[in-house]
Formats: C-alpha cells, structure tokens, sequence
C-alpha cells in the first residue's frame, strides 16, 4: 500500500481540509482553533469561568501558551480576568457575552462543516462511520 493511500494518510487529509475550512469560517470573528478551545471550554465550565491554571491543564498547554491565548482574547472581549477573592496569587478568567456568541457562531459553522463532510454518506452509512471513528479513537486512547 502507497502511504498516501493508507488510513492514516487520509485521515490526516480530512483533518487538514476541515481544519482549513473550520480557519476560514472562523477568520470573520478574528479567531483560532485555539482560541476557540478556550472560549468552549470556559462556556462548558460552571460559572463559566476557572482559575488560568485548571484551564492551561484542561488543554494540555503551557502556561505561557495559555497566559498569551488568554491576553489575545481579552483584548478582543471575548473573555475577562478576574481577582479570585480567595486568593489574590490565582488568576481567574471568564467568557464574555461576546465569546459566547462566538462559541454560537462557531457551532454554526461546525454543523455546516460536517454537513458537508457527510454529504456523500447515506443516514445508515453516518452512523457507521461515526461508530468506527469512535472505536478507532477509544482503541488509541
């Protein structure tokens, strides 16, 4: 088998193609996958809001990473910086009301995105193919 061929390598074609999209759609909000990531996993959070140390965990990032993601966010009002009144040592950041309209927007061109990547699939063959990804993907983990 040619590797361009191989399972792997179109996976990764697929990942790249939605990747792209997913960039493009994005580009009219100004925001990254990245910067996305924190937007969804601060909207998922209870008050929506954590400390700056929980969230660079909950992406497996470093704390740099996480502290330069969180400042181009800030700038752009998608999220706020917060005091902790418990301890003034942690930072605590909060998405906005304008982070979460674009955690709305990017739901929106993510369903449009697997509309597409499903086009060619019938509704037996959908949910097919979504139980072997998820058997391929609990296998690696």
């Amino acid at each position: 088998m040619r590797i361009e061929d191989s399972c792997g390598a179109l996976i990764k074609q697929i990942n790249d193609e939605m990747g792209k999209r997913a960039n493009n759609a994005m580009r009219p909000q100004d925001i990254t996958m990245t910067q996305l990531s924190v937007l969804v996993t601060l909207r998922r959070s209870p008050g929506r809001e954590m400390p700056l140390k929980e969230l660079e965990q909950s992406l497996h990032v470093a704390q740099s990473t996480a502290a330069g993601v969180v400042s181009r966010l800030e700038k752009k009002g998608f999220i706020e910086g917060l005091d902790d009144p418990s301890d003034r040592r942690i930072k605590r950041v909060r998405i906005t009301d304008a982070g979460l309209e674009c955690c709305r927007m990017a739901e929106k061109n993510m369903d449009q995105a697997e509309t597409e990547l499903l086009a060619g699939l019938t509704e037996t063959e959908r949910g097919i193919f979504r139980m072997l990804l998820c058997k391929v993907h609990d296998s690696l983990s």
